[in-house]
């Protein structure tokens, strides 16, 4: 299975975003997916066991509880993927960055006129 096609389900990306926040028992991750997607048990333990096999995870127990967090390796890898792409986005966003630039700096010229005036 390829990193998109695991990451393609909204239910397993959504446990990924519950671990971005840091490990997580297995428990809390299943009581939050249940009530947000309505699945059973079972299923989020699938789930669960896609992202394990498959290196997003990563599983350590405590006593009788798993504890779940992100292995950061395949996120990595999309990353890197990615990278390829970035420039269809990268120079509008630059530009973008500018335009809020411009318009900081136009607002602090129109107060320090503003300012002058008052004095004045």
């Amino acid at each position: 299975m390829h990193a998109f096609d695991v990451l393609g389900d909204p239910v397993r990306r959504r446990i990924l975003e519950l671990l971005a926040d840091g490990e997580q028992p297995a428990g809390a991750l299943g009581e939050t997916v249940r009530r947000e997607f309505g699945i059973s048990q079972p299923a989020v333990s699938q789930h669960l066991k896609v992202l394990r096999e498959h290196g997003f995870t990563t599983v350590r127990a405590e006593g009788t509880r798993r504890l779940y967090a992100v292995d950061p390796g395949p996120l990595r890898e999309i990353d890197a993927w990615l990278a390829g792409f970035r420039r269809f986005w990268t120079p509008p966003l630059t530009a973008l960055a500018t335009e809020l630039a411009r318009g900081r700096r136009e607002r602090r010229l129109r107060a320090d006129n503003t300012d002058e005036r008052t004095e004045t």
